[in-house]
């Protein structure tokens, strides 16, 4: 579980995540060590995933987001279409999931030209049987975890409180 100063922690560093321990340990008003101790210890539990920078797709070029739902042949399983999907630079996510498919992927591509070549390259994978596709025209909600960080620390004080 998390507590209202590592909910604090968490949207400071994911709000400017060059900010540095000193400073974060300043901003949150308290000491440099404990700032540093719940960092680790997120870090540990893997709450905090990485400090990297996040990376636009359509800055670098692939203005175009597709969601690409995979039927997979059953006896190879999933987990050789993912480690084979994860050679396609233009997957940057693929999901098994439930209902009328196998796996879904999140694809980029440059243009809706070249979107199909991702697709062909994507029914190339040995395992794929076929595949069926939706173009993302607007993003209405960004990928995001700030407010489930939010209510996982409001919901850890009421249970402590």
């Amino acid at each position: 579980m998390i507590d209202e100063l590592d909910g604090r922690v968490i949207a400071l560093f994911a709000a400017e995540p060059r900010i540095g321990v000193l400073e974060a340990s300043r901003r949150l008003g308290v000491a440099r060590g404990t700032v540093q101790a719940r960092l680790d210890r997120l870090v540990r539990q893997g709450v905090i995933r990485g400090f990297g920078p996040e990376i636009d797709p359509a800055a670098l070029g692939y203005a175009v987001t597709a969601f690409v739902t995979l039927q997979i042949r059953q006896p190879g399983g999933h987990d050789p279409v993912a480690e084979r999907l994860a050679g396609v630079p233009e997957v940057i996510e693929a999901h098994t999931i439930t209902g009328g498919g196998d796996m879904l992927c999140r694809v980029v591509a440059r243009s809706n030209q070249d979107l199909q070549r991702v697709i062909d390259m994507i029914v190339d994978v040995r395992g794929v049987e076929r595949a069926s596709s939706v173009i993302s025209l607007v993003t209405q909600v960004r990928q995001r975890t700030l407010p489930l960080v939010a209510a996982a620390a409001r919901e850890a004080g009421r249970e402590a409180g």
